[in-house]
């Protein structure tokens, strides 16, 4: 089929509203070749350097050939497996996973997206502990299933009448706000450690060992949602490492699938699996932990924790934290600062307008940039983790150009669309 037989194909069967959202920008991109930081438009008439990984699904770039290895040889021996019975693969796997955890985070359950994923850790929470209330961050996002879309914010789940009782949000941040809302009958807290759909906000010096012990004194467990922050973007495997703590569970995804097979996984505490033990089959995914995905995530964990691969994250955003200085300084009443840890960043703005516009800019420029959904003056920055310095020469020679067009681009939002808004809704989180 050519593009546009496409295009329309889509418009029928998949989503009018995406469509004619594309169309309305001049960004009606069909995805066709993909290989490295690059994908390419069906028709190869335009490319684009993914600047946003999809939150972290292509930290190892689009079809890295150590992963596609790793699924083929898999293909010759596996197929997705049987939930009932034991597996070697899933065995191997979670072991491999919960080496990389502190204390005694040794058990490993297995789901195929994060939303699933923190389905399992929401329901769980309120089983071990006997409670019913839920707190997370306000504007925060933890997907688009049952119960994680209800501790996310509003605009994701009113439209379908979900029922939120008892999710309570609190600012993130703020440890006093937090300490006012825990009561006896809180069974968890779940945040992102870095939340992206918020902007990128760094947690403060000391927040994250405050949530600790708050949910220590009140017997409230600690979630940490590391679908997007984990696997090596912050340069430690697991963000939450640089606070020090030990969370009670902890979510993975995303990236854990390598980009080519979906799987994520809920990493648990000993006495939390108390009650997998009573009933061993009281929670099943029939595809979660599929033995050819087990395989690619193995791989993933090895990549992703060696020490030099680590190293050469830091390296990398430091690099481009030179870069992106040289060119706040060009620009400083739009481009007005950096969230940063490792290659987890986040671009300030001068106002609601700057993340669309800066969206728009830099597709024109060949750059693939998303705005936080739920503070739209920041920019997501999620470079690949195994990008170069040339790479990264090449992106902050474009972003600098996009900058230019940008700041001239939101004063015309304003004075067009100030009603309304543009590009609204091109972000996106949970597979």
């Amino acid at each position: 089929m050519d593009k546009q037989s496409i295009i329309k194909s889509f418009e029928t069967h998949v989503s009018a509203g995406k469509a004619a959202f594309f169309k309305k920008y001049g960004m009606d991109f069909v995805m066709g070749q993909r290989d490295g930081a690059w994908i390419h438009d069906m028709d190869g008439n335009k490319r684009l350097f993914n600047c946003h990984s999809n939150g972290g699904v292509f930290n190892l770039g689009h079809r890295n050939q150590e992963i596609i290895d790793t699924l083929r040889s898999a293909l010759d021996d596996l197929d997705i497996g049987n939930h009932h019975f034991m597996s070697q693969e899933r065995s191997a796997l979670a072991q491999q996973i919960t080496s990389t955890m502190p204390d005694d985070l040794n058990v490993c359950i297995f789901s195929v997206g994060g939303g699933e994923a923190v389905d399992l850790a929401l329901k769980l929470a309120c089983g071990h502990t006997g409670r019913s209330k839920i707190i997370s961050a306000t504007g925060g996002f933890h997907g688009h299933t049952g119960l994680a879309l209800t501790v996310g914010d509003a605009q994701y789940r009113d439209a379908f009448g979900i029922d939120a009782t008892n999710k309570l949000q609190v600012p993130f941040n703020d440890a006093e706000a937090l300490a006012h809302a825990l009561d006896s009958d809180v069974a968890a807290v779940i945040l992102e450690t870095i939340p992206a759909t918020l902007g990128m906000v760094m947690p403060e010096d000391g927040y994250l060992e405050k949530v600790r012990a708050l949910c220590d004194t009140n017997g409230t467990l600690l979630i940490m949602d590391e679908i997007q922050s984990g696997l090596g973007r912050t340069g430690k495997l697991w963000a939450f490492e640089h606070a020090g703590i030990t969370p009670d569970m902890v979510v993975i995804g995303k990236g854990l699938s390598g980009g080519i097979y979906p799987i994520a996984a809920t990493i648990i505490r000993e006495p939390l699996d108390t009650i997998f033990q009573n009933d061993p089959f009281i929670h099943i995914s029939t595809y979660g932990g599929s033995e050819l995905g087990c395989r690619v995530a193995h791989k993933v964990i090895q990549i992703s924790g060696d020490t030099i691969f680590l190293d050469r994250v830091q390296e990398a955003g430091q690099k481009v934290r030179e870069g992106l200085e040289v060119i706040l300084e060009k620009y400083p009443r739009f481009f007005t600062g950096i969230r940063q840890n490792g290659l987890m960043i986040g671009l300030e703005l001068r106002d609601e307008y700057g993340g669309p516009a800066l969206t728009k800019a830099a597709y024109d420029q060949d750059l693939l940039l998303v705005y936080a959904n739920n503070d739209t003056s920041v920019s997501q920055f999620l470079l690949p983790l195994t990008i170069t310095n040339e790479e990264i020469d090449l992106v902050m020679d474009k972003l600098d150009k996009a900058m230019n067009a940008a700041r001239k681009l939101r004063t015309a939002l304003i004075a067009k669309e100030k009603s309304n808004g543009i590009l609204k809704r091109f972000s996106g989180k949970k597979a």
